[in-house]
């Protein structure tokens, strides 16, 4: 093996791209191939980008919350325009009761009355009388962090091998990263799709400055700002591997909360609705596994970029021996 190792990722979605820029930062010749033709072409263009480890405690593990605490300071470090404006977590009227469950089940927020509420988000002052507010979380603009990370991985001498390339040969490489996701199921044979739905709006007359959870005994929607008065509006746990547009019944419970939250997204512009299918293992846990020289990080489920800086370094301490540098 070459003291400097050729390493082979494939896949440039979340996974794919924290690897990438991890393994060219601990020393790896990097080659990024996707066959998709180009940055975050499957399920990660479609993410809400949020970096909430004590929200996502509500569904999920320990160790994703363990593991993942650090994520919102890795992506500071790697990507420009994160924000670190905290979450907020409310309920319609109906549903206040729901808010009592999420924060039995969490931790690190503090609880909100009306007049913190407007003080946090004066677009919603009257609207909401208790929410949870955790203020150590950030999120990112998915699209622009993963466009940044592949500009980082080619300052870094990494090679990346999009649009039109042809598919390298991966005899060619001392080592082979796989991070593609559902693309891997003849592999990793446990892998199952869970579905993601998003809507992106355009709304000048509201102003959010955070991620806000919309609570929901079915389903949680949140709604994620991002740039120019665009906002994400997603939900990510529908147990389905139907790959298929939107159906009436989901656009309109996102329309709805939305509406909800505010009732100025009544005149909001929809730009783009998408579908999408997360890899995920019966257990939900994003998982690292080496096969020799072939090593699969994926399973990524709803946490792709909580725990892709975490996964990361794991791959890279399979390759270059076990670091203390953090993820």
């Amino acid at each position: 093996m070459h003291s400097t190792p050729r390493i082979l990722v494939k896949g440039a979605g979340v996974a794919g791209m924290t690897a990438s820029v991890t393994l060219a930062e601990r020393g790896g010749q990097v080659t990024l191939y996707d066959r998709g033709g180009r940055v975050g072409a499957g399920a990660s263009w479609m993410a809400g980008g949020m970096l909430a480890p004590w929200c996502e405690a509500e569904s999920a593990p320990a160790e994703v919350t363990a593991q993942s605490v650090d994520s919102v300071e890795w992506w500071a470090t790697h990507v420009p325009d994160v924000v670190r404006a905290g979450s907020l977590v409310l309920a319609p009227p109906r549903d206040v009761g729901e808010i009592a469950r999420f924060g039995r089940r969490t931790s690190h927020f503090h609880t909100l009355g009306t007049e913190d509420i407007a003080l946090l988000e004066p677009d919603l002052a009257g609207r909401f009388h208790k929410a949870l507010f955790f203020a150590d979380e950030g999120h990112v603009d998915p699209r622009k962090a993963l466009v940044a990370l592949r500009k980082s991985l080619e300052a870094m001498g990494g090679t990346v091998l999009l649009e039109g390339a042809q598919k390298p040969d991966e005899a060619e490489f001392d080592w082979v990263v796989d991070c593609t996701g559902l693309n891997a199921r003849t592999t990793l044979n446990t892998l199952r799709g869970v579905r993601g739905e998003m809507i992106l709006l355009r709304c000048p007359d509201v102003a959010l400055h955070r991620p806000v959870r919309m609570l929901h005994p079915r389903i949680p929607i949140y709604i994620v700002p991002r740039a120019d008065h665009v906002f994400m509006v997603g939900a990510t746990m529908i147990e389905s591997e139907n790959a298929g547009g939107m159906t009436v019944r989901s656009m309109t419970e996102l329309l709805n909360a939305v509406w909800t939250l505010h009732p100025g997204f009544a005149e909001a512009e929809i730009l783009e609705m998408g579908t999408g299918l997360r890899p995920s293992y019966p257990d939900n846990m994003p998982t690292v596994v080496r096969s020799g020289q072939h090593i699969y990080v994926n399973g990524m489920y709803r946490h792709g970029f909580l725990l892709s800086p975490a996964r990361a370094q794991e791959a890279a301490n399979m390759i270059f021996g076990a670091s203390d540098k953090a993820a």
